[in-house]
């Protein structure tokens, strides 16, 4: 799949599933330009993809969020292409143990980022009668999952959001989806995985294999896994694809 001069956005693109996505978009021969919120991460990734530019992102602050746009769209000399990646994990609790600026942190990078992301991309996409917007949900945004209430519910958010904005630009020629991925192997959820054996008092390798169980597959995805999905709804393959929100996961069965 070719994505030749296409102009792409990603935001939270420093490591992971982001730089996966960035590596592959420009293997495709699309211009990139990302963000992240890690200084060292950012010049790491753009030191070793000599075709990357990139700048440094709280995509929870909207000032920070429109200077990225800004500075990402001169780069690139438009928009074709906006991933919004931005995500944490949040505290590991039950509801009652948490806090209301732990709940409204893990919101503000999950969701307020790509609401802010994609209020500016619309316009662009609505002008030129094109483009692809690519949330970033996740399995816990399919099933409940305990102790990650904020979580959870930021990402059952993002597909609400994603649908919304199928229906408001689809008639602009504009494609809007989300990818849910299951259990990503990488640093991220090494720490996700301390943070409920640390919670529940179990092994971490109690607690792997029991994400490992939960997929149909017994394995847990890759970041080129997520990076294969976006290439493709983003392409001309993808055209008709809109709306959607699609599991990289193995077929979570349960959380």
């Amino acid at each position: 799949m070719t994505h030749a001069n296409q102009r792409v956005l990603i935001t939270a693109a420093a490591s992971g599933i982001g730089l996966a996505m960035a590596q592959a978009f420009l293997a495709a021969g699309a211009k990139v330009f990302i963000c992240d919120v890690h200084g060292g991460a950012l010049q790491a990734a753009l030191a070793a993809h000599p075709g990357l530019a990139g700048m440094v992102c709280d995509v929870s602050n909207e000032q920070q969020v429109a200077d990225f746009f800004a500075n990402g769209m001169a780069h690139l000399g438009g928009l074709d292409i906006l991933v919004s990646n931005a995500g944490v994990a949040g505290p590991t609790a039950n509801v009652e143990d948490i806090a209301l600026a732990e709940w409204r942190s893990c919101l503000a990078v999950n969701l307020d980022s790509a609401f802010l992301c994609a209020r500016l991309a619309a316009p662009v996409m609505r002008a030129q009668g094109s483009g692809s917007i690519v949330n970033m949900s996740s399995t816990a945004g399919l099933f409940g999952f305990p102790r990650r209430a904020p979580y959870a519910a930021a990402k059952w958010a993002i597909r609400g959001l994603t649908r919304t904005l199928a229906q408001e630009l689809g008639p602009a020629g504009v494609r809007v989806n989300c990818i849910c991925p299951g259990s990503v192997s990488g640093e991220r959820m090494d720490r996700v995985i301390a943070a409920e054996a640390h919670k529940t008092g179990r092994s971490e390798a109690a607690v792997r294999q029991d994400m490992t169980d939960a997929a149909s597959l017994k394995t847990f995805i890759t970041p080129q896994d997520i990076a294969n999905l976006a290439l493709f709804i983003t392409s001309e393959a993808g055209a008709r694809i809109s709306g959607q929100e699609l599991a990289v996961d193995g077929h979570t069965e349960t959380l």
